[in-house]
């Protein structure tokens, strides 16, 4: 799931796999073929409802603080980026311009020092107000400020909190106002960001405290989506927000129940000469969020007629090998890029007296997980790489194979009365109970970790909540409801990622939710000292050096267990058409699929 690396011998396996189903998909009638699609041009069919089945909701509708995976697999239909990913094989992690006209190079929008970006904006891209006006820089500066504001900041913030020019101070002052909308309206009107500034109507410069070459790719970021000025009348991420969202993309939000329903019709302000990236053949999407893991599975095979696309799912882990042993032509795996699932240890856990505090606790329980069981349990080898330390083998930088906890019940129990614990413990561990992998992951892990006295009892969370009502929340952690909790961590752009592992999840104080996912409130001296190197690096090889330290000693203080690098399998019903798995929506694009026309939904 990065762009400009070296490809590994099980990554080109990986696609193998999936451009050999691809090839057996439906729907072409020869002729020039669709860019990325599994028809042609001429199959193409415009009209038509695509219907979207999951079990759970995008964790806010406001693009500037989405953080999830599914909330930017919705927000693809209706918000647009200064640059994104395309739905195009071969090219779904290079980043390409969006709302931007083109992609900035040294001397054409970059600075010979490499510290301001000049981004000129699309004419004609246009919200779905009334009556409809020009997406502006003053909306992209907007944007930017709000990921940063008192009540729900953008759980990226680490990624460029030190990076943007007065950001970090602009940010500090902006938590000291009240949580009114009147109150961030008027600091986000009234108070400069010297480092993102519209220049003219159309023409937005950021300006950097250290080159960062992989600035274009940060951009992608739905956090940095511009954001209009009727955005002021709400608090960010509120669900009055989610019931007056602004569409600049083709498709606008018509109704939404949260953790229910999703409609979307076409945006009159929407054309597609100013959108490089969204064909919209669909007239309407309807989202259904109220299905089970299983069900959505049964209704895409089936044919059921309004069954097009998964939406927070994905095939159930125990289902996935029968798939690929017959090669069905609707399912596709991906590479993933990612670190999913893991386990969090929560190191501020009042529970056993603070045993999740102490490094050898947790050292202990590492030792005690066997990540082969889990892997199983999620389908198995083929589609799960085994990954025992920070970064994925695919980021650019600092990736180095390492295992400092081999499976051995036998240490760890030892390890575990030594840590004062000779009798064991007894541990609660959040999970998404309407998710098969992580209900089987939880139920491998309790099995595990009673080997060696360890009582893991479960605590079961809806998907629309685990994140937002549980993991965000630092004072949850604090409480001690969970001790344990499964999650999962993708690059967030391509390439020269390594400071979007380190950054938002083990930074220290900086990358506590909410402004970070340090959902277990990891805070390790040395690991902050490596990662600030690391970032101020003058060179990538100095920084791939420090990250390879950091990831060691991240290790070594054992905050989490990490489990694999997966395929990221999905799959569609057979009239779905033009189908493109793009890594960062973790599916295929809704935004560029067609369907057949004897089968358009309902």
């Amino acid at each position: 799931m990065t762009r400009n690396t070296r490809a590994l011998p099980w990554v080109a396996a990986v696609g193998a796999i999936s451009l050999g189903l691809a090839a057996c998909s439906g729907g072409s009638t020869g002729g020039t073929t669709v860019p990325g699609g599994s028809g042609s041009a001429a199959a193409a069919v415009r009209g038509g409802t695509l219907n979207m089945l999951g079990a759970g909701d995008v964790d806010y509708m406001d693009p500037n603080i989405s953080y999830y995976s599914v909330g930017y697999l919705g927000l693809r239909l209706w918000s647009r980026q200064l640059f994104t990913y395309p739905a195009q094989s071969g090219q779904v992690t290079q980043a390409v311009p969006d709302l931007a006209t083109e992609m900035p190079t040294a001397g054409k929008g970059v600075s010979s020092d490499g510290l301001t970006y000049t981004i000129a904006i699309r004419p004609g891209a246009k919200w779905s107000t009334s009556p409809a006006r020009q997406v502006t820089a003053a909306d992209v500066v907007r944007g930017v400020k709000r990921t940063c504001n008192p009540v729900q900041p953008f759980g990226g913030l680490p990624d460029y909190l030190d990076l943007i020019v007065g950001f970090k101070s602009f940010c500090d002052g902006f938590q000291k106002v009240g949580h009114t909308a009147a109150a961030i309206s008027s600091y986000l009107e009234g108070t400069n960001l010297p480092g993102v500034v519209a220049k003219d109507d159309l023409t937005v410069v950021f300006k950097l405290t250290h080159p960062a070459s992989f600035f274009p790719d940060m951009l992608t970021l739905t956090a940095f989506s511009a954001a209009p000025k009727e955005y002021d009348a709400y608090v960010p991420a509120s669900a009055e927000l989610g019931q007056h969202t602004i569409s600049d993309g083709p498709y606008m939000i018509e109704s939404y129940a949260p953790t229910k329903s999703i409609s979307l019709v076409r945006n009159p302000a929407w054309t597609a000469s100013t959108d490089p990236i969204r064909k919209a053949y669909v007239d309407k999407v309807l989202i259904n969020e109220t299905i089970t893991q299983d069900s959505v599975q049964q209704q895409l095979q089936t044919g059921t007629p309004t069954a097009d696309m998964e939406w927070d799912v994905a095939p159930p882990p125990s289902q996935v090998p029968a798939l690929i042993a017959k090669k069905d032509p609707n399912l596709s795996l991906g590479p993933s890029s990612s670190s999913n699932p893991y386990v969090v240890f929560n190191t501020v856990s009042p529970n056993a007296n603070g045993a999740l505090g102490k490094v050898k606790v947790r050292q202990a329980l590492s030792e005690a997980i066997s990540r082969t069981n889990i892997i199983q349990v999620l389908g198995g080898p083929k589609v799960n790489q085994a990954l025992s330390h920070v970064l994925p083998p695919v980021i650019v930088g600092g990736e180095k194979n390492f295992d400092l906890y081999p499976y051995d019940a036998t240490k760890a129990k030892a390890d575990l009365a030594a840590a004062g614990y000779p009798s064991g413990l007894s541990l609660k561990m959040l999970y998404r109970n309407a998710s098969q992998g992580s209900s089987k992951t939880f139920q491998t892990l309790q099995q595990d970790l009673s080997k060696i006295g360890v009582t893991v009892v479960g605590v079961p969370s809806p998907n629309a909540d685990f994140y937002t009502k549980y993991l965000q929340v630092p004072t949850v952690a604090q409480r001690g409801v969970w001790d344990l909790a499964t999650a999962g961590w993708g690059s967030d752009w391509y390439g020269n990622a390594a400071v979007s592992f380190f950054n938002p999840l083990f930074s220290g104080k900086v990358s506590f939710p909410p402004s970070g996912s340090n959902y277990g409130l990891y805070d390790s001296p040395a690991a902050n000292t490596l990662i600030a190197q690391a970032n101020s690096a003058k060179t990538t090889d100095e920084a791939a050096t420090m990250w390879a330290q950091a990831d060691q000693q991240v290790m070594k203080d054992a905050p989490f267990f990490p489990i694999t690098n997966p395929v990221q399998a999905n799959y569609r019903a057979s009239q779905v058409q033009g189908a493109v798995y793009v890594p960062s929506l973790q599916n295929f694009d809704p935004a560029n699929v067609w369907l057949s026309a004897d089968k358009q939904g309902g």
